[in-house]
């Protein structure tokens, strides 16, 4: 007869203050019933479930934060038994957020915010057998990423809940804008964007691949915009920017983004794009590696000609400018001690 009778109004789970998001299998390891839960949603009641199997602990409308904390229950949880206890819940599982949810918690501005949006993506491990329900769109990958803690919550990485996010997008100026948006907010690098949009078979789609396109150039000019800042920041001497090599009278060596004459030191931005053609996976691989291997001989030209050639990653110009510029700088103080290089034509790239 007790185990039938509702909950008091002002009945409070012994749990943490912002806890207000509970699953059915979390309220059972806390003594409350399946139907006493199922009482306390019942019209004018204290709670509501938005999903089958979680509960609000609360009337009014539930919040952002607390309608992925739903969402991530109703994917996520699972009970399992305990030596000589009670079953425990772990939980959100392996699920995280992903999609325009993940991207407004990472910070993006051009996401609606979290109370706003419509559908809320959650990763999952692709043998889970789930539907989508309501507001949550359940997204199956057999490779999960490592998730990041953002507001207490397991959040994909920027690149997947990128290609997550423009998977759903048809027009190539909102793909562009996301993507733009994640260079330029240092979010994350052209590169890995385009790996996970590659990994999730999207570049097939001639609207991304357009979008990619004006990502990979603005990636380049905001990694050449920070080489120009670390040589001035640090006082490196001005170097002449965007030139190709030459022998003289003899073949191309190659071009660099910055040259210094005196020292013979080039710097290259190691920002070759990665493999985001359309052509079937031989051809664009096979393309790649024709590339890869011919920046390779290049560089190696270059070096038995004397020329030190610096690789500078545009992820180290954003996070350790400093360290590239010691590095540059030492590269240009060890010229005094090398056997002189061969004479180049600078020339305008």
């Amino acid at each position: 007869m007790t185990q039938n009778t509702p909950l008091s109004p002002h009945f409070r789970p012994p749990v943490g203050e912002r806890q207000r998001v509970l699953s059915v299998e979390q309220l059972k390891t806390l003594g409350v019933s399946p139907t006493r839960a199922a009482a306390q949603c019942r019209a004018g009641g204290p709670w509501q479930q938005p999903l089958p199997g979680v509960y609000v602990l609360h009337p009014g409308p539930p919040t952002g934060e607390e309608r992925l904390q739903s969402a991530l229950l109703y994917v996520g949880r699972r009970t399992v038994p305990a030596q000589g206890g009670p079953a425990r819940t772990t939980g959100y599982g392996e699920a995280m957020v992903t999609g325009s949810a993940a991207l407004a918690l990472h910070g993006f501005s051009l996401v609606p915010p979290l109370g706003s949006l419509g559908r809320i993506d959650v990763l999952v491990p692709r043998h889970r057998r789930l539907r989508s329900m309501r507001f949550v769109h359940v997204v199956r990958t057999t490779e999960l990423p490592s998730p990041e803690q953002l507001a207490g919550l397991p959040v994909a990485p920027v690149a997947r809940a990128l290609a997550d996010a423009v998977s759903g997008l048809g027009d190539t100026a909102a793909v562009r804008l996301l993507l733009t948006e994640a260079v330029r907010g240092g979010h994350c690098e052209p590169a890995a964007v385009v790996r996970e949009l590659s990994r999730s078979k999207l570049l097939d789609r001639p609207h991304i691949v357009d979008a990619v396109d004006s990502l990979l150039a603005e990636g380049r000019a905001l990694a050449e915009s920070r080489l120009y800042d670390m040589v001035r920041t640090y006082d490196l001497p001005e170097p002449l920017w965007n030139v190709d090599l030459r022998l003289p009278g003899g073949p191309h060596l190659g071009g660099v983004d910055a040259y210094w004459p005196d020292q013979a030191v080039a710097v290259e931005l190691d920002s070759r794009a990665p493999l985001h053609s359309t052509l079937d996976g031989d051809r664009r691989q096979e393309g790649h590696d024709a590339e890869w291997y011919g920046c390779a001989a290049e560089r190696e030209h270059l070096e038995r000609l004397g020329v030190t050639v610096v690789h500078v990653a545009p992820r180290k110009l954003r996070v350790a400018a400093e360290q590239q510029a010691t590095v540059v700088r030492t590269a240009l103080m060890a010229a005094a001690d090398r056997e002189p290089a061969a004479y180049v034509v600078v020339l305008p790239r």
